[in-house]
């Protein structure tokens, strides 16, 4: 049976940093709804180990103008210096919400606020509580949500396509407006009906696209592919960023070996123990990320090794342990002591610099929709992110899309419930024009469903990885399109599941993926193609 919820003001589909931030500058306005589709805790920014970028405004030794000069450098002239100068310049005002928020970040032993350098930065600028920032940034900001009365969470809640006016109202011409999203009740699996005044992308990135990445199992892409469905603008989805040293063990294919260990003197070696990154570029191991990605691989292809290494032995274990303790209890417990012997690593994909476009406020083509976080495409990261910027984005781009709302007074509730009422939304069983059995489905169908998962995420690492070619790249779009095809038999025939949605939803992003990498005839950031070396 499916069900209508009551209409809310703002629908956060995503319970990040990103969607959090938006639901508590947004909580004053009206009621907010934030959706997991998992657990409320789980998503990319609670694995962020880094920290936060920022030029603090009492710092002698660092200022926006460098940290906006590293940002446009790493974006390798594809980013919107306005949008650069914009971010950047609020970073420290964004760094006083979280603290307002009840988030410490670590101290030196002058009780100031200690600050990183990461790769491609040229000062120490990143705030960070030890090496586990976005995971006490996230339980901090969740335990604020769960506390207001205007927010409501809803975990293993997950949202299966945006409703668009032009779907409910015949002949509607001009901008198309988002009325919110149908919405699969995991626990019950039914599809209900979610209307909204303002939906708010904030889904995160798409890292499970690939075979080997960083990121947490929900990172499928979920709003690029709705957006992308409803008409909004999608855009760079070529440049995913690879991160250059994700450990390397059999029991551990997705832990991170944050940045911040070579920003304190940590060096890529390879197998026969040499130091090879300054062959390939004057910042060495503090290289940016495309770069190292890159020199990582030549490595790995000349000598046939499965990983090279970063080495921290020149590091007391006291220091390791106390700076970085998740990585040297992670190591630990594989059966490397990071502090007497080096650490294998490999490069993973980590986080997609495009995805929908938005403006300053985070705005989409969409009216009444908006992405914030790694799900949007901002201009900040141009063609490969500087690192430590990305949790700034969510802070930014989320305070400027409440702050857009709130001076705009825009009609929230009002005008899409005068929709309804004119245009009745159809329910879940109506809009795919056939009865949902609340029957069990044929698993060995549902198996096949698994295989097309994995295959996907093998060629996208195969043929749309690190080094690209024209020949590979062909390859992956008719592979895909014939596994585009299957698809779409299985989703006109099955039940609605989450399984099959994200498969769905990564499929619809590797699409993407390759068409934007076959457009671009030049290697640039983080897409180098062999075809076109040259910027």
């Amino acid at each position: 049976m499916n069900q209508t919820h009551d209409h809310v003001d703002f629908l956060v589909i995503g319970s990040g940093l990103a969607g959090l931030v938006f639901a508590l500058k947004s909580a004053s306005m009206g009621r907010v709804l934030v959706l997991s589709k998992t657990r409320l805790e789980l998503s990319n920014t609670e694995k962020a180990q880094g920290g936060i970028a920022a030029v603090m405004k009492d710092d002698p030794d660092d200022s926006l103008e460098k940290h906006t000069q590293d940002t446009l450098i790493a974006g390798a002239g594809l980013c919107n210096e306005t949008v650069v100068r914009h971010v950047v310049s609020q970073a420290s005002d964004r760094i006083r919400d979280l603290q307002d928020w009840g988030v410490h970040f670590d101290l030196d032993e002058h009780h100031n606020i200690a600050l990183a350098r990461e790769g491609g930065h040229s000062a120490r600028r990143v705030l960070h509580i030890e090496d586990h920032t976005g995971h006490d940034v996230h339980r901090q900001l969740l335990a604020r949500a769960l506390e207001n009365p205007n927010i409501e969470l809803r975990d293993h809640h997950f949202a299966v396509e945006l409703i668009g006016r032009r779907d409910v109202e015949p002949g509607c011409f001009g901008q198309n407006q988002c009325l919110g999203a149908y919405v699969l009740d995991k626990k019950t699996n039914e599809v209900y009906v979610q209307t909204a005044g303002h939906t708010i992308l904030a889904t995160g990135g798409a890292g499970k696209v690939y075979l080997y990445t960083s990121n947490w199992e929900g990172a499928t892409g979920d709003g690029i592919a709705m957006a992308h469905q409803l008409g909004a603008r999608v855009t760079n989805m070529e440049f995913m960023q690879f991160h250059p040293t994700c450990l390397y063990h059999s029991s551990s294919r997705n832990f991170l070996i944050s940045e911040a260990l070579r920003g304190e003197g940590g060096e890529l070696i390879n197998h026969k123990g040499e130091a090879f990154m300054p062959k390939y570029h004057a910042l060495g191991s503090l290289a940016p990320r495309d770069i190292v990605a890159r020199s990582i691989d030549a490595e790995m292809k000349k000598s046939g090794a499965d990983c090279v290494f970063l080495d921290m032995t020149h590091k007391p274990g006291e220091f390791l342990r106390g700076r970085f303790p998740q990585i040297y209890k992670r190591c630990l417990d594989l059966g490397i002591d990071i502090a007497t012997a080096p650490i294998p690593v490999v490069p993973a994909a980590h986080y997609l610099c495009g995805g929908v476009m938005t403006d300053i406020h985070g705005r989409t083509d969409i009216q009444n929709l908006f992405a914030v976080g790694e799900t949007a495409c901002t201009g900040l990261h141009g063609a490969n992110r500087l690192a430590s910027n990305s949790l700034l984005e969510c802070l930014v781009f989320s305070h400027n899309a409440a702050y857009w709302i709130r001076e705009h007074n825009p009609i929230l509730a009002s005008a899409n419930r005068s929709y309804q009422a004119k245009f009745p939304i159809p329910n879940w069983a109506e809009r795919r024009n056939r009865n949902e059995s609340r029957g069990g489905q044929n698993e060995d169908e549902l198996i096949l469903v698994s295989h097309m998962w994995d295959e996907i995420r093998r060629l996208m690492w195969a043929y749309v990885g690190i080094v690209r070619t024209n020949r590979r790249l062909e390859r992956a779009k008719r592979r895909l399109a014939n596994i585009l095809q299957e698809f779409d038999e299985y989703y006109s025939s099955f039940q609605t599941n989450a399984d099959i949605i994200e498969l769905r939803n990564i499929a619809t992003v590797a699409d993407l993926t390759v068409r934007c990498a076959l457009a671009r005839k030049e290697s640039r950031g983080i897409h180098f193609s062999l075809d076109y070396p040259s910027t």
